[in-house]
């Protein structure tokens, strides 16, 4: 498999061996790529001609020179609750690669097999699960929101035993660090101040470059800010699309502040600020509109765990711009989705009203911000039509003119930037469901059909009209829980 310049690494093995296991992938059998992400590929440096010579890598059939396959140990806060007992139960990290711009790149095999910290688990992911969390990090990237990357995912003729017997698949997942806040509370609370440190400090020269010339206290001071800040906007960024994550557990936070593991996510369809997208979820801990609290809480128990070797000042500091940095963005994220550039002091309580408006009468979330895009070029009838009750929608319009009228860009140019933020296509529940049915009948083709409308959300496309469709009633509010 020619490798260009790509450098290989592993520098994960560089922590105590604590952090990890050693584990050999179980053999899946008889795989076949089904997806694989050529324009991602080169990215990586890799130039691959026969897509068919990577499916053995995937089922665990086959290691490339320099892959050493661990599983890593973490634990975390699941639900609220600390759990000890976590770590990669069904992934294993094969290696990292360093791209020719000097891009980091770890490679990481979801669906490899049992490891030490597999618990009860069969180690094995499965068709169903495999094409959401492929689909949906595809998704995210179009959307320009961080996130995990799939690289290609294969399936095998092995079954996996879940509700019923499914077929098992695996996903080779890419980001640029798969180190979670889980890493650190592990540390903290079963490792000792030495071992936090080294993590600290290797999180640090990896993924923080420009912090490591600065003083120990202000470089663990400023990088706490940094990884708190980007967590706030993250989450600022699901917000303004409606993109509900569904297990903000603090093991599924990535310390670099990418959306990570995705399980039983959902985009909003009719807008209902509380949707809970995880049937297992009761309490409803991880609705949408609880989503910005967690983000705080599972940065309080980062602040915790790095308690051992920062001073509390410094962490409560950097805990308060949180909540700074999420308001700032998240007001920024819904000003430019309704095309508002000048500063008005009225604009929080249109952005507020609107948010109350869409859920009181449940407005398709994205159809109604692409509705307001193109006011200039199809008139009110799309926003109307999405209203019961058009006097609503009137009076909403109404406000919203006015507002406009403070504006000093032209309409078109407006419209024109707002149609680069208010996306078109979305993910909905419903289109993933279609191609896994599709695909468990063998036929890969609308899954990458899909793939491609997701890779360019904001274009119109006219030829695709059909994936922007409001959602049939079976397909919404579908039932999705953790089991993958």
């Amino acid at each position: 498999m020619p490798k260009s310049t790509v450098k290989i690494e592993h520098r994960y093995l560089e922590l105590p061996d604590s952090f990890y296991t050693r584990v050999q992938p179980t053999p899946l059998s008889e795989p076949r790529m089904v997806c694989f992400n050529h324009k991602l590929a080169t990215q990586l440096g890799f130039h691959v001609q026969n897509e068919a010579d990577w499916a053995k890598v995937g089922a665990g059939l086959e290691l490339l020179d320099g892959m050493d396959p661990v599983a890593m140990k973490y634990t975390g806060h699941q639900f609220g609750v600390y759990n000890p007992e976590l770590g990669d139960g069904r992934g294993l990290l094969l290696w990292e690669t360093v791209a020719p711009g000097g891009t980091r790149w770890d490679w990481h095999l979801k669906g490899a097999g049992t490891t030490p910290y597999s618990r009860f688990g069969d180690g094995r992911a499965v068709l169903r699960s495999t094409i959401r969390e492929y689909l949906c990090s595809e998704a995210m990237h179009g959307l320009g929101i961080a996130t995990t990357r799939a690289l290609f995912m294969i399936s095998a003729k092995d079954p996996v035993r879940r509700e019923s017997i499914e077929t098992a698949a695996a996903l080779m997942r890419v980001a640029q660090s798969h180190i979670r806040f889980g890493h650190f509370e592990f540390a903290a609370h079963h490792e000792g101040p030495e071992a936090l440190k080294t993590l600290l400090e290797h999180v640090i020269t990896l993924h923080f470059p420009h912090l490591i010339s600065l003083p120990e206290e202000q470089r663990h001071q400023r990088w706490f800010e940094e990884v708190v800040e980007r967590t706030a906007r993250l989450i600022a960024d699901w917000q303004a699309v409606g993109f509900c994550h569904g297990v903000m557990n603090s093991d599924n936070m990535s310390i670099i502040g990418d959306t990570f593991d995705y399980g039983p996510y959902a985009f909003l369809d009719d807008f209902d600020a509380g949707y809970i997208c995880n049937h297992t979820d009761q309490g409803g801990r991880y609705a949408y509109n609880r989503q910005p609290h967690t983000g705080f809480v599972n940065c309080q128990y980062l602040a915790n765990a790095l308690l051992p070797i920062m001073d509390e000042d410094d962490v409560r500091r950097g805990m308060r711009r949180y909540e700074i940095a999420y308001n700032e963005h998240f007001k920024n994220n819904m000003k430019t989705k309704l095309g508002l550039e000048e500063a008005e002091e009225s604009d929080m309580s249109l952005i507020m009203d609107t948010f109350s408006m869409l859920h009181e009468h449940r407005i398709d979330y994205t159809r109604f911000f692409r509705g307001i895009s193109n006011l200039n070029r199809h008139g009110n009838a799309p926003v109307l039509d999405l209203f019961t009750d058009r006097s609503v929608a009137d009076e909403w319009l109404e406000r919203f003119e006015a507002r406009l009228q403070k504006e000093t860009r032209a309409h078109d140019e407006r419209e024109y930037a707002m149609r680069q933020v208010n996306p078109k296509y979305i993910l909905r529940n419903y289109l993933a469901q279609q191609v896994i049915m599709e695909a468990q009948n063998g036929d890969y083709a609308p899954l990458k059909d899909l793939l491609k409308v997701l890779e360019n959300p904001f274009d119109e496309q006219p030829e695709h009209e059909h994936y922007a469709s409001l959602p049939p009633d079976w397909g919404k509010h579908l039932n999705i829980s953790c089991s993958s």
